[in-house]
């Protein structure tokens, strides 16, 4: 089944920045409820946006989230220290780390904080080149970063790789760059998980829900099994679960029919 990271706490949304920075315990408590309620896995904590305090900010944000839900996070961080504090702090099941890349500076780094903590971890298909522009070459860092993980103890089943989603309204083959990523990724590496975040697909553009939904399906269809994304938008969830059930991914359709019962989205 595929598996979702609720990317509501992130302080780049300005609610969320306020909140943190009044240390709102019940505003951040009830996002977390929300999205654990809507279905989300996993829960993505973000605070890249506080620079001089980030590691702080994230220790508290952490313990304030499990307060609320018994849900598994995602440490998602540029920054080690940050992502090393968040780590300490998660005790609901294991966490998973939001990402390593091929990058020769930051590689190593969060590499280290993945094996000491057991983590799962989110690889973007980038080095120090930045964004790959074709299908082939996203492929090629994504089969170094398996090998890598792979030799470091980190298991297949723990990686989930990213093949980077662009603005369509940056290139006409963003949408299909990914699609050939996912299965070309799918081809070589079958165990290793892929996820995405959805939204960037349509930034830039009008309507930007339709063509999110649209690319959700065709993600599914080319072999995605891991998205961040809005757990609280219910058309997207609604899809999601269809497509789980029509892909042969939901045996005897049980989600689809306990997801109907409860009256969640479908």
């Amino acid at each position: 089944m595929v598996l979702t990271v609720g990317e509501l706490i992130n302080t780049s949304c300005k609610a969320v920045a306020v909140a943190v920075e009044d240390r709102d315990v019940d505003y951040i408590k009830d996002i977390a409820i929300k999205q654990a309620r809507a279905g989300a896995d996993y829960i993505d904590v973000n605070c890249g946006t506080r620079v001089d305090d980030e590691p702080e900010t994230m220790v508290w944000l952490v313990q304030t989230i499990q307060s609320a839900v018994e849900k598994p996070l995602c440490i998602d961080s540029a920054n080690s220290e940050a992502i090393e504090a968040g780590l300490t702090e998660a005790k609901e099941a294991r966490p998973m780390v939001n990402s390593i890349t091929a990058e020769s500076n930051r590689y190593g780094e969060v590499l280290a904080l993945v094996v000491k903590y057991s983590a799962k971890v989110i690889a973007l298909c980038m080095d120090d080149n930045a964004i790959p522009d074709t299908a082939s070459d996203r492929l090629r860092i994504a089969n170094w970063l398996v090998n890598k993980l792979i030799e470091a103890g980190v298991r297949k089943e723990d990686i989930y790789l990213d093949p980077l989603v662009i603005p369509l309204s940056t290139s006409d083959l963003a949408g299909l760059d990914v699609l050939e990523t996912i299965r070309a990724i799918k081809a070589e590496h079958p165990e290793v998980h892929t996820i995405c975040g959805l939204s960037n697909i349509s930034f830039g553009l009008p309507n930007r829900k339709v063509l999110n939904q649209t690319f959700l399906i065709q993600t599914m269809t080319a072999g995605m099994d891991a998205y961040v994304l809005n757990p609280l938008d219910r058309m997207m969830m609604g899809l999601l679960y269809t497509s789980e059930a029509l892909l042969g991914q939901d045996e005897y359709c049980r989600r689809y029919l306990e997801i109907h019962r409860k009256g969640l989205y479908l």
